[in-house]
């Protein structure tokens, strides 16, 4: 079953989400279309990582609804059309399990109950660790690679996987230039390939070589339009806080 056509790859109407009494996300409204790459910027506590795990269904809104591709976020992410390449800080690095494992992962909605990998499953698996220059890596436990290497590897898991929306948080924080180059190759070649990315990123003299747009998030979103806009130093101003006028964006 294919997502639905004509559907936005990620939809959000009047999504609100709170830690208690912490606003997280104020009124979020936005709709990515197929085949584009979308920079999500904002400072710290701007509420980026909230939005991608809301929009990964790893995070219940309080309010408004989220679709991919016309669909709930658990029924999307059950069909493995929606990947997710989480912060550093979100992964248990001692976990014992190798690389080619962690990709395998992504293979699991093309697997029946008992999830034994198919030729299909390895030939995707091997494939995906090719396209991301970890091939000789594939035996190693995830905790003994470098920083670059680990966004390498959940990048691979969702090509792996055949995802349509990929949700990458901070890919580039930490990572060497090689890694970096690496994955901004790869989201190109999978945007031209019809696939969606959203990418939060700190990098913004790196953003018009990374994305097609951008979105400026302050708890709710401020700009979502071309990525040139969004580099505008009174947009900028806006996103971090720093509004001129005194006013609250």
């Amino acid at each position: 079953m294919r997502p639905a056509p004509g559907a936005p790859a990620l939809e959000m109407r009047g999504v609100h989400v709170r830690y208690g009494e912490v606003t997280a996300l104020d009124g979020v409204h936005l709709a990515l279309p197929a085949g584009r790459i979308t920079g999500l910027i904002g400072m710290n506590g701007s509420g980026k990582s909230t939005l991608l795990r809301t929009a990964m269904g790893i995070q219940r809104p309080d309010a408004g609804t989220v679709r991919l591709f016309g669909e709930d976020p658990a029924r999307a992410r059950g069909r493995g059309i929606v990947s997710y390449v989480p912060q550093a800080e979100a992964v248990d690095w001692d976990f014992p399990v190798c690389v080619r494992d962690v990709v395998m992962m992504g293979r699991y909605g093309h697997q029946g109950l008992l999830r034994r990998p198919r030729a299909a499953d390895r030939t995707a698996v091997d494939e995906a660790l090719a396209r991301v220059e970890l091939a000789d890596l594939a035996d190693r436990q995830i905790g003994r690679l470098s920083g670059g290497q680990r966004k390498r590897v959940f990048v691979a898991r969702g090509i792996a996987q055949e995802a349509r929306l990929m949700l990458l948080d901070e890919p580039f924080a930490g990572v060497d230039k090689r890694s970096e180059g690496t994955i901004v190759r790869l989201l190109h070649e999978l945007a031209a390939d019809g696939r969606t990315v959203l990418v939060s990123t700190h990098d913004l003299q790196a953003l018009p070589q990374l994305a097609d747009d951008a979105i400026l998030l302050l708890r709710r979103v401020l700009l979502h339009g071309p990525v040139a806009d969004a580099l505008d130093p009174a947009q900028l101003s806006r996103a971090f806080g720093l509004d001129p006028t005194g006013s609250r964006p």
